[in-house]
């Protein structure tokens, strides 16, 4: 007898072949038969009018303080991922000496947004080396599975001390050498890969670059080596080359990576984006990493399907005003309610708009704070391809309002708890037309989520559902991708890309983790503000609608996005074969 079966749906099978209608039959959590299934089941559940699709492999995530707390990770697992990728970006929280935790703490708010408060009281803190930290979380449950790469940020402390958050810093010989072994005995241990960050947009809470910054070639190719000694592991990092407009540096940063896959020769993936500074530094990056490719590299570009939108509030993180002193004075050892009470004052209101006027923060802090027409009310769905007519600069010029002064008055809509959305990358051109682009790159990985990141500022956790819901119906441009592209992508490419080889395809042999999504009903709600993290921590909550049910290794975790108490997921040692 099989324990499940799901019936009568269209079934897109992650290898981006054609659709089929067909059944499904699940035992012992991997999919046996798929088609005509023969024999009776445990459970049948009837996916007429629905797809269904392999469950979604996330390959870029932050949960790396969360899984030490909380077995649901959401939002990601309310949007149909079944496996993902943490510890990107360089940043994490193994390998730690005691005495490093709360300067671990303070740069994960700060470069992911995190409550520290949250990270406190939340983080178990039972390992020290990276392997004590795979121990740990081998002893958990989640809804899905999870891999971590080696932070190279975290690894860089531990070896050097308080210099290792000093990127002018330059490690010894021996330091290179100690960084490499521990890396070594990590991937041994089932570190998924190594991850590192060379972004200026990367500081701690209390500002100072990410220590890893200006890591030099002999630093990074001395550490890296480890995963050629490994003969395992992928690459996964972070340049500012693609917001630069320097094409001398873009060109300097693009062939380091060119030397580290060269050197590692291993998988790399790294983040590519477009601001408003270089609209077009995309293109060249494509252009290189197809030239990486015919020499034989594994070099891939991850790329996010919609802008990566910040969420503007007085009830959260980020708003326009988040930088003038009154406002700071204001939000500062207050609750929520005190703070938008206060912010409601007339007073208060007229010193923080005239602090405002003579704020010129430089780079995207800039859009931030004076963009007022990029900025819109948040829908219902959400809309992430608005129009600049829409915006609330729009709205105030056509009531004759300083834009300022208008948007304050918005933000205090709904008691102070009004969601504006600001599309900050990927929307230099006030359309989705260039995302689109980097979406159908032939190097491409569906990426970028930061799951688990961004509380209070971002929510793009959704990713996966943006990706199938809006790009296989259509932009408002009219560029569309087939679904079966779509679902490879988010599916076995990715899964693919790290190693995972037993999922991601619908076809005997493979996990049974699987999503049962009614398309035409597939939509995203606006983020809630939820106070559910440790210490009371506040985070911005998107779900979705469509998802009928989600399986992961069989077990049903997710019915019409309520999560059903399973948790059949687990830590994943690196690769993962057939």
């Amino acid at each position: 007898m099989h324990d499940l079966i799901l019936k009568n749906g269209v079934i897109v099978d992650g290898t981006g072949r054609d659709r089929f209608r067909g059944d499904v039959a699940v035992r012992d959590g991997v999919i046996v038969e798929v088609g005509e299934v023969s024999g009776p089941a445990k459970r049948t559940l009837d996916a007429e009018g629905a797809i269904v699709t392999p469950g979604f492999v996330d390959i870029h995530t932050h949960y790396d303080g969360q899984v030490s707390w909380d077995s649901v990770l959401a939002p990601s697992s309310i949007n149909g991922v079944t496996s993902t990728a943490m510890g990107n970006c360089g940043v994490g929280f193994a390998p730690a000496r005691v005495e490093k935790h709360d300067w671990l703490i303070n740069l994960l708010e700060g470069v992911e947004d995190i409550p520290g408060t949250a990270l406190a009281e939340g983080l178990t803190w039972d390992w020290e080396s990276f392997p004590d930290y795979l121990n740990a979380l081998a002893k958990r449950r989640y809804t899905m599975d999870i891999g971590a790469h080696v932070p190279h940020a975290a690894l860089r402390a531990f070896v050097m001390g308080d210099a290792g958050g000093d990127h002018t810093a330059v490690p010894s010989q021996g330091e290179i050498e100690r960084m490499e072994q521990l890396t070594f005995e990590a991937l041994e241990a089932g570190a998924l890969g190594f991850s590192t960050s060379r972004t200026y947009v990367h500081r701690s809470r209390d500002g100072a670059n990410i220590g890893t910054l200006t890591a030099s070639a002999a630093e990074l190719l001395g550490v890296t080596s480890a995963l050629k000694r490994a003969g395992k592991g992928v690459v996964q990092l972070i340049s500012d080359a693609y917001l630069t407009a320097d094409d001398d540096f873009a060109q300097a940063e693009l062939d380091l990576i060119r030397q580290v896959a060269r050197s590692t020769g291993r998988k790399l993936s790294f983040t590519v984006q477009q601001t408003d500074d270089a609209p077009d530094r995309w293109r060249h990056i494509f252009g290189e990493i197809e030239a990486m490719t015919a020499e034989g590299l594994d070099v891939r570009a991850q790329v996010a399907p919609r802008p990566i939108g910040v969420i503007l509030t007085f009830a959260s993180t980020t708003n326009p005003f988040f930088i003038a002193p009154t406002y700071r004075d204001v939000a500062r050892d207050s609750t929520t309610e005190q703070r938008l009470a206060r912010l409601a004052d007339p007073e208060i209101k007229a010193k923080i708009l005239a602090e405002h006027a003579h704020i010129h923060p430089p780079g995207m802090a800039a859009v931030i704070v004076h963009g007022f027409n990029r900025m819109f009310r948040m829908s219902d769905p959400v809309d992430y391809e608005p129009v600049e007519s829409a915006s609330l600069g729009a709205e105030a010029a056509r009531a004759g309002r300083d834009p300022a002064d208008y948007v304050y008055d918005v933000l205090l809509e709904e008691g102070g708890r009004r969601l504006i959305y600001m599309p900050l990358i990927n929307y230099a051109r006030g359309n989705l037309d260039d995302v689109y682009g980097m979406m159908s790159g032939a190097h491409t990985l569906y990426g970028l989520s930061d799951g688990g990141a961004h509380c209070g500022t971002i929510c793009d956790g959704s990713f996966p559902t943006t990706t199938i819901g809006l790009w296989s119906k259509g932009s408002k441009s009219g560029f569309k991708t087939p679904l079966e592209t779509l679902v490879h992508g988010y599916t076995q490419r990715n899964a693919a890309h790290v190693g995972w080889d037993d999922r991601g395809v619908i076809k005997p042999g493979y996990l049974a983790d699987l999503n049962v999504i009614s398309l035409d009903d597939l939509q995203l709600s606006p983020p809630q503000i939820v106070q559910d993290l440790p210490a009371g921590g506040t985070r911005l909550l998107q779900t979705a609608r469509g998802y009928r049910w989600t399986v992961k290794s069989g077990a049903v975790t997710f019915e019409n996005g309520q999560w059903t108490g399973e948790t059949p997921g687990q830590l994943l040692r690196g690769a993962q074969a057939l």
